[in-house]
């Protein structure tokens, strides 16, 4: 049962659409690692913008209630990413714009408060 609770309370599936979208756009410049570190490649933005949107959603998962503007910044970053890393092949993009989309819907239930009904003292008359 807190396995459940938590999970709702967390952007559980955003967040891990947003990992998986950073681990396949860091995958192209890792496998290009012989170019990548050259002097005038461009693959080490998409090193850089991997790295930061698979941190973007493991943060959502410890911090929910900035998920908005994670979720703001993963589909800025996956769509940026086409241009240092192909995207992860354009499922990475894919991947992170649905994983952003899902952090900025995300909202926590509002908890239901129980009342208790008025007591007799508390009954007031008017005339």
């Amino acid at each position: 049962m807190e396995v459940r609770k938590w999970r709702k309370s967390r952007p559980l599936w955003g967040s891990i659409l947003t990992i998986v979208s950073g681990l396949m756009i860091l995958w192209v410049p890792l496998n290009l690692y012989l170019s990548t570190f050259l002097p005038g490649s461009i693959a080490i933005i998409g090193l850089l913008f991997g790295g930061v949107i698979t941190l973007i959603g493991i943060v959502a998962l410890f911090f929910p209630n900035a998920s908005k503007i994670l979720g703001i910044f993963t589909i800025f970053l996956s769509i940026l990413s086409v241009i240092g890393a192909l995207g992860g092949f354009l499922f990475g993009t894919l991947f992170g714009i649905i994983g952003g989309a899902l952090l900025m819907a995300w909202r926590l239930e509002p908890v239901k408060a129980k009342t208790a009904p008025p007591s007799g003292l508390e009954k007031t008359h008017s005339v």
